[in-house]
């Protein structure tokens, strides 16, 4: 397994309504290859997933500095819509990319990388079952793959949380390389 011991990963969440797999099985195969996770969301305090899971966000998105990070994960779920027309959400994946970071995101959230005009003549995908999030994506020139993870250079997406685990570890194995 690859090691990314010193790597940090940053997380955004919805205070509501983000994804429970998508943070909790992704988190997870970043901490067993030795990365360190922090979580963001609009306010610190308990976010609490579809299902009733609950986390408490480290930082706002506000205070997050793209700096101290390797990679940026967008968790998706419903909640994660907040994030696709905002300013300071785009912000953060337009930084990011520009400083060589991975850019990252999950289910539904691949629509902020989109907006933030990340993919762009890219390979990508999102979750599929409402064709909304297709539609987003191509509107802002990406080629949707439907593919349950789709890496395209530092851009990393995936369609949902059954490719939760599998988005985690390729993260994790574009971390090491």
């Amino acid at each position: 397994m690859a090691n990314i011991s010193g790597k940090k990963a940053l997380m955004i969440i919805a205070p509501k309504n983000f994804r429970d797999e998508e943070l909790f099985h992704t988190k997870e195969e970043i901490e067993k290859a030795g990365g360190a996770v922090t979580i963001a969301s609009t306010t610190v305090g308990q976010a609490t997933g579809m299902f009733g899971a609950t986390a408490n966000p480290n930082i706002t998105i506000d205070s997050a500095n793209v700096d101290e990070y390797d990679v940026i994960i967008f968790v998706g779920g419903g909640g994660s819509e907040i994030y696709f027309e905002n300013p300071r959400a785009l912000q953060i994946a337009r930084d990011a990319y520009s400083k060589n970071k991975l850019v990252t995101a999950i289910c539904i959230a691949p629509s902020i990388l989109a907006n933030a005009k990340l993919l762009q003549g890219r390979s990508a995908t999102v979750w599929a079952g409402d064709k909304k999030y297709v539609g987003i994506l191509e509107r802002n020139g990406a080629k949707f793959t439907g593919k349950s993870v789709q890496v395209d250079g530092r851009i990393i997406t995936a369609n949902g949380p059954e490719a939760a685990r599998k988005f985690g570890a390729t993260i994790v194995k574009n971390l090491s390389k």
